[in-house]
């Protein structure tokens, strides 16, 4: 099947902005580094990591990069993003991520889970459990997670939790009812907005992975500066409307993207 019009007059193979990549075709900008660099630092140091920023800013890509980065030999990461769930599901649901088969009432899953962990740590493995969308989890499960990570009577670290989720993640964690996981939350990170700098290294990144030889000299300076400021630098938002400027010039037979293609698609986005 060939490629459709809007790709073969941009000389791409692929969508450049899909969300389908490998770990190893994922970009991290410089200023997201510092972020990957505590998250593995905390999983080496076997402590417990709070990662919060706003949808689309790239905090899957971060976890994604932290899981490049671990080596498969020593760690064992497991990724639950269903956390909507109550305490006995949720538990099962880990289970089936490790898994392991499910018992019936959450006393057993909850030992099942434990004696897993401390199996792991006997063959010098560390295990991490990032719960995503953790802004989510029923109170009931936040007061339970200090338990799951409490071993010969909190004197082991033999498991890290990295809750991942929006910025009222951190405002639930402070409430006095969740200090004691709180307060074993010793990694702290929160993911800002990106600079503009970061959104053209994305765009260039994304196009040379498509098969673009030289990048984003596509889009013009202004079409850059309007593209930033409009989606914040958050990557869900420029995949959208850069795809969608790349499809509209390619319509119009156009080789450049200018303000104006920009300032078009993002009244239809609803953006501007």
């Amino acid at each position: 099947m060939s490629a459709p019009q809007w790709l073969r007059a941009f000389d791409l193979h692929r969508p450049p902005f899909s969300k389908e990549l490998g770990d190893d075709e994922l970009w991290v900008p410089s200023s997201r580094e510092r972020v990957v660099d505590a998250i593995v630092e905390a999983c080496q140091e076997r402590g417990h990591v709070l990662l919060t920023g706003e949808p689309g800013v790239g905090k899957t890509c971060v976890l994604r990069a932290v899981r490049r980065r671990l080596p498969d030999a020593g760690f064992r990461l497991t990724y639950c993003h269903n956390a909507t769930l109550g305490r006995r599901d949720f538990y099962r649901q880990l289970c089936l991520a490790l898994g392991l088969s499910p018992k019936a009432t959450a006393a057993a899953v909850f030992c099942g889970i434990t004696q897993h962990v401390r199996e792991l740590s006997t063959e010098r493995v560390h295990p991490a459990f990032l719960l995503d969308e953790a802004h989510l989890l029923q109170q009931q499960v936040l007061d339970h997670l200090h338990i799951l990570a409490n071993y010969d009577w909190d004197s082991a670290a033999l498991l890290s939790l990295v809750l991942v989720g929006l910025p009222e993640l951190d405002q639930r964690l402070r409430l006095s009812r969740n200090r004691s996981l709180w307060s074993r939350i010793h990694t702290r990170v929160h993911l800002g907005d990106a600079n503009p700098e970061d959104t053209a290294e994305y765009l260039h990144q994304r196009l040379v992975g498509a098969g673009r030889s030289k990048g984003n000299d596509i889009f013009d300076s202004d079409a850059l500066a309007l593209l930033h400021e409009a989606t914040d630098g958050r990557l869900r938002n420029i995949d959208r409307a850069a795809t969608d400027a790349l499809k509209a010039a390619a319509r119009r037979k156009l080789k450049r993207i200018d303000r104006a293609i920009i300032q078009r698609i993002l009244r239809e986005d609803d953006l501007d």
